[in-house]
């Protein structure tokens, strides 16, 4: 780790990246470790900083490509070469690529492709991706992990570890911000993207998840021809979501295009609970066949993200109740949650909430600064000691690449009228008695299996509990006769939703029969 951490430096120092801080950030010490002989110079800065982070390999390249969709927050010459790391970072041999097929096909090239081209089309921090042609004449591409890639991750995730132990031991907030969750979570998220296999996975179950819908297209992967270390899928065309000006040139209506990418991401998230979490501007294309009616095309799906059951439920009623301007609402939640402790005071943190979110509405995204806003966040986070939530961290992520892009698409657009209505018919149907009846009937033969052992779980547990005072509960015959019935109700409910009525009934029984027990 060691000798990481000297490669970091020496990086550093080489590119002057230290003459990227504002002169007023700059000190003396600073300038001795990082900054070699000779005189500033603000030449090719972005230049500069592009190289040392492809230098330094594929998490520090992925920092990269996270900045450069904040162009709000960059210069100009630095977010342009940024840019630049989406996909267009330094491949390696086309030798080592066509080994690397071989061994993990056990075959030659030519057994499987009738063509292979091999200059590559696009590389990336992990892996490049080459074109071919399938012997039944489909266009494909084939992606392959840059050779080593692993070794190198291992070492720099040994040093983001450390970071963050460091981060957690010696400083004030360090528990508060979760550093060593946040860190394990990373390393999970990176490593899974080392499996390609799992990324054919992902990329299958989002391509399911929109297969009626057109609003994105995921291309179809070819499993046969897919491993832990290749996968090749279907080749797609279409326009590079930042190529503003061939879009506009087609004609595509730039608003609802950045609507539509608003309306993608918050689909994955609620309805789906599965998000592409890796949609920097390299990795979505469009459509433009109907340019009144774009769509996006979406790639590399390695990076996903899912969110429970009760995190979605409160994060969609904070962002309603956020959007709606709620701001007490807002409080009463993040306690009732856990998320800050529950002694805060409601009317504190529904001021200071308020203070945060009034400036920002009814503005369009050109008028917004998020990185400003983020700034403001953590400090009334800390404020409340409100804790870092390690299963948001991609979310929080994905959000900032979603905004970056509709600030290019379309800066006039309003984030939260584009949201709003989106939240309040997912709430809305999560209670609508269809879905009830669907989740009802899903459960139903995990109630069916369970409810004849729950005598059993009951007496079980109150061995393990402490004596109480003398009061106990029996079910006489009223109650047996209940049970027997709601369980049966639910049992022919369960067959089909064709029987809501059954269902409801069963469940009041059931009701009926608990409250129907003797006091002792």
């Amino acid at each position: 780790m060691i000798g990481r951490v000297l490669t970091v430096w020496r990086v550093t120092r080489k590119q002057r990246l230290y003459e990227l801080a504002p002169a007023h950030r700059q000190t003396k010490i600073g300038r001795f470790f990082f900054q070699p002989g000779g005189s500033a110079s603000n030449e090719n800065r972005g230049q500069r900083l592009r190289v040392a982070l492809e230098t330094l390999g594929p998490i520090f390249i992925k920092f990269g490509q996270l900045l450069s969709t904040r162009r709000d927050l960059l210069p100009d010459d630095i977010a342009d070469e940024l840019a630049q790391l989406q996909d267009n970072v330094p491949s390696f041999s086309s030798e080592a690529a066509i080994s690397c097929i071989e061994i993990a096909l056990g075959g030659a090239v030519d057994d499987f492709f009738s063509n292979f081209e091999q200059a590559p089309i696009a590389a990336a921090s992990v892996a490049q991706v080459h074109a071919a042609t399938l012997p039944t004449g489909e266009a494909v591409v084939v992606k392959v992990l840059r050779p080593g890639i692993e070794s190198l991750i291992h070492k720099d995730l040994k040093l983001i570890k450390a970071l963050a132990w460091a981060i957690d031991k010696f400083f004030k907030d360090g528990r508060r911000l979760k550093p060593r969750q946040v860190a394990a979570d990373y390393e999970r998220t990176i490593l899974d993207e080392l499996d390609l296999c799992r990324e054919a996975g992902n990329a299958s179950q989002l391509r399911r998840n929109f297969s009626d819908s057109d609003l994105i297209y995921v291309p179809e992967v070819h499993w046969a021809l897919t491993t832990e270390k290749v996968m090749v899928s279907e080749r797609i065309y279409g326009v590079p979501v930042t190529d503003v000006e061939t879009l506009k040139r087609q004609g595509v209506d730039m608003k609802v295009l950045a609507e539509r990418g608003v309306e993608i991401f918050f689909t994955q998230v609620f309805r789906d609970s599965f998000f592409h979490a890796d949609m920097h501007p390299g990795n979505i294309f469009v459509d433009t066949k109907d340019p009144l009616n774009p769509s996006y095309l979406a790639i590399d799906c390695a990076i996903v993200g899912q969110l429970d059951e009760s995190d979605l439920y409160y994060l969609a009623r904070n962002l309603l109740a956020i959007f709606q301007q709620d701001y007490r609402l807002v409080a009463k939640l993040h306690v009732e949650c856990g998320w800050v402790a529950a002694n805060t005071s409601i009317a504190e943190f529904e001021s200071a909430m308020r203070t945060l979110c009034e400036p920002v509405f009814e503005r369009p995204l050109a008028d917004i600064s998020f990185g400003h806003m983020l700034i403001n966040l953590f400090r009334t986070a800390g404020r409340f000691e409100m804790s870092i939530q390690p299963q948001l961290v991609l979310l929080q992520k994905t959000l900032l690449n979603i905004e970056g892009l509709g600030r290019q698409l379309y800066p006039e657009l309003n984030l939260w009228d584009t949201a709003k209505p989106f939240l309040e018919r997912w709430l809305a149907d999560r209670y609508a008695p269809q879905t009830v009846l669907r989740r009802l009937q899903k459960e139903a033969p995990f109630w069916l299996e369970t409810l004849p052992r729950l005598p059993d779980l009951i007496i079980k547990n109150l061995q393990d509990v402490p004596p109480t005072p003398p009061k106990s509960y029996t079910f006489d015959g009223k109650a047996l006769v209940l049970t027997v019935l709601g369980l049966g109700c639910l049992t022919i409910g369960s067959s089909t939703l064709e029987e809501p009525l059954t269902l409801i009934v069963g469940a009041t029984l059931l009701v009926l029969a608990v409250f129907s027990r003797k006091h002792n």
